[in-house]
Order: C-alpha cells, then sequence, then structure tokens
C-alpha cells in the first residue's frame, strides 16, 4: 500500500513513527527537497482509518513541494500528521516524542504548526528537535500575512478579467471567518470593496456584521449569490459537481486549501470563464511566514513579500494565456521548471 502510493507522486521518503509508552502515532512525508529542506505542518486529526491519513499526508506533502517552489522559496515539500483524537493525543509525552521522531530525520524536515497543532505545541516539540518554527518565540500568527497574499492574489485576478486592481471596484463573496478569512474581509473592505460574508459558525457572523456593516448569506446559498469574485476561506473541496453550476461570479480566489474537489473542475472552470486563482500560490504567505522564521528575517519582511503573490499569480494567468492552458497548469509548469533545474539540496546534520 505505502510504496504503491508514493510511486506516482514521487515521494523521496515516508516515516512511521510509533510510541507506546505515550500512545504516539504519526507519520511524515518527505516528498521533494531539490530546492531544500522539506518544511509543512503537523496536523493532529482522528482519521478513520491509517489509509485515510496516509492519503491526507501524501497529499498535502505534494502541495508544499509546489507551493514551495511556486513561491521561489528554496525549500522543499513535507507534512506530518499525529493520528487520534486531539483531545487525548495532545500530551506532552506525546509532542516530546513527535520530536524526537522529527529530530531522527536530521533536518530533511522541518515541522510547523496545522489543523489542531499551534504554537504552544511547537514549543514542546522544540523541546527534542530544533527543526521546528511557529513557536511563540517566532514570528508570531501567519493569518495575516496569509491574507495580505489572498488580497493582493485578488487585485492580480481583477486586472487580468476587469483591467483594474483597485479593489473598491470589486463585490467580493467571503466563504469563511476563520483566522484569514475575518482579515482578508477586513483588508478587503478598507480598500473600499462590497464585501458579503458567510460562515456556518453564528458567533463569528455576529463578531464581524457588530464591527463591519456587510450583507450576511446563508451557507447553502453562497454559491450562488451573483458576485465578482467567490473567495473560499474555509474548507476545501468546495467547487465539486454539484456547485460549479452553482457560481455567479468571474473569479474563483481565496485562502482555503484544496479548493477544486478533482482536478478536472479546474478545467471546468476555464469552460465557464472563471477565473480560478490556484490556491497553493494565492495563499503561500503562511509559507512565506515561517520560511522566513527558518531562514531568518522579520514578520515585516514577510508580510511585504506576500504582496509579490499577485505578481507571481498574474504572470501565471498570462502564461495560461500564452499557452492556451489553465492557470492551474501553468502554476505546476512554473514551480516544476524551478524544481527541475535545481540540484537535489541535502541538509547538513545538526551538530552536536
Amino acid at each position: 500500500m505505502v510504496f504503491d502510493s508514493i510511486a506516482e507522486p514521487g515521494h523521496e521518503q515516508v516515516s512511521y513513527f510509533s510510541d507506546p509508552e505515550t500512545g504516539l502515532q504519526a507519520i511524515v512525508a518527505i516528498h521533494d527537497t531539490s530546492l531544500g529542506p522539506s518544511l509543512g505542518g503537523t496536523r493532529i486529526r482522528d482519521y478513520e482509518s491509517e489509509d485515510a491519513a496516509l492519503t491526507d499526508v501524501l497529499r498535502l506533502s505534494e502541495a508544499m513541494t509546489y507551493k514551495a517552489a511556486a513561491t521561489d522559496l528554496p525549500l522543499g515539500g513535507g507534512k506530518a500528521v499525529i493520528v487520534g483524537d486531539p483531545a487525548e493525543v495532545k500530551t506532552e509525552d506525546a509532542l516530546e516524542a513527535y520530536g524526537r521522531a522529527v529530530d531522527c530525520l536530521g533536518g530533511r524536515y522541518i515541522t510547523s504548526v496545522d489543523i489542531n497543532s499551534g504554537a504552544e505545541e511547537m514549543d514542546i516539540v522544540a523541546r527534542e528537535t530544533d527543526h521546528v518554527v511557529g513557536g511563540s518565540d517566532g514570528l508570531g500568527n501567519p493569518s495575516e500575512v496569509t491574507a495580505h497574499g489572498v488580497f493582493h492574489g485578488i487585485r492580480a485576478c481583477a486586472e487580468h478579467v476587469y483591467g483594474t486592481d483597485s479593489a473598491g471596484d470589486l463585490d467580493v463573496v467571503v466563504q469563511g471567518l476563520g483566522k484569514v478569512g475575518y482579515l482578508l474581509a477586513e483588508e478587503l473592505l478598507e480598500h473600499g470593496a462590497s464585501v458579503t460574508i458567510s460562515d456556518v459558525n453564528r458567533d463569528a457572523i455576529d463578531e464581524f456584521t457588530a464591527a463591519h456593516d456587510v450583507d450576511v448569506v446563508a451557507p447553502d446559498d453562497i454559491y450562488e449569490q451573483p458576485c465578482d469574485v467567490f473567495a473560499p476561506c474555509a474548507i476545501g473541496g468546495i467547487v465539486n459537481d454539484e456547485t460549479i453550476d452553482q457560481l455567479e461570479c468571474d473569479i474563483v480566489a481565496g485562502s482555503a486549501n484544496n479548493v477544486l474537489a478533482e482536478r478536472r473542475h479546474a478545467d471546468e472552470l476555464a469552460e465557464r470563464d472563471i477565473l480560478y486563482a490556484p490556491d497553493y500560490v494565492i495563499n503561500a504567505g503562511g509559507l512565506i511566514t515561517v520560511g522566513k522564521e527558518h531562514l531568518g528575517g522579520t514578520y515585516d519582511e514577510a508580510y511585504a513579500e506576500a504582496e509579490a503573490i499577485g505578481d507571481r499569480l498574474g504572470e501565471m494567468i498570462d502564461r495560461a494565456e500564452t499557452d492556451d492552458c489553465t492557470v492551474l497548469d501553468a502554476a505546476d509548469a512554473y514551480a516544476r521548471e524551478r524544481i527541475d533545474a535545481s540540484e537535489t539540496v541535502t541538509p547538513a546534520l545538526p551538530s552536536n
């Protein structure tokens, strides 16, 4: 099962870690280190099965390779999952055991925050390894940087579709008011955009509408809401066979990962003249932040560099037109060219 699963995407290494004493069960997937050591978060989740956990970590680690390459970072792609109910498996002993597991990879994998793991968990992991970023002594929460990058990505899309990058001319529907969606909606409003919001969490809606005068759409009605830009900032797979015909927008561009249920949906959006901004390109602000922490730099530098996401996305949109392909194809080609042109980098082992 494992060998078959890693053959097609070309993973370099998949490591299983188990610590019976603490109950730790983790999988670390290193997809590609051609551009540098692999970097990716640790997701803690109660998966339905071991196969489901493996599928998730393989998919996510491959996406990190393309995200790093498309962001021009000297990093490779990796990801880790800790299997189990977060309420039960996020013990200090288990996280320390996980830190030792990361450390034994010798710097080929650098871990960070993800779903159900934050700065507090990274601080515990850091007791056992130096190959970790995103702790409390790091650059801080990357959500603002991610939202800023998405904002500039939306501007790049608008420039292509409408001939102007002014947010003040846009009607944007933001799906999901989590850490990034909330900040994106605020930045859009600050620049004069008309914003409509939707979230399954009524408290999030109430908090936002208490501070801002915006329209609210029920979650079930969000896809058919007429707008210029549909910005998915919640769960993945929301552009699928059921929703794609409901979309009443010219642009799909948001912070959510894996927006497309299947790759073919990029072609179907293009057939409908809807411009899709590949999620791993437009939401790379978080990776820029932790990458800056690993490579050396400041939060302000990461925030400023997130603006370049718009320029890079604009180049990919132009390339898609020239090559008569989707923007997703153009983004993949951009990333692959960087990877193929590089020499494999083997990180030095940590000194004693």
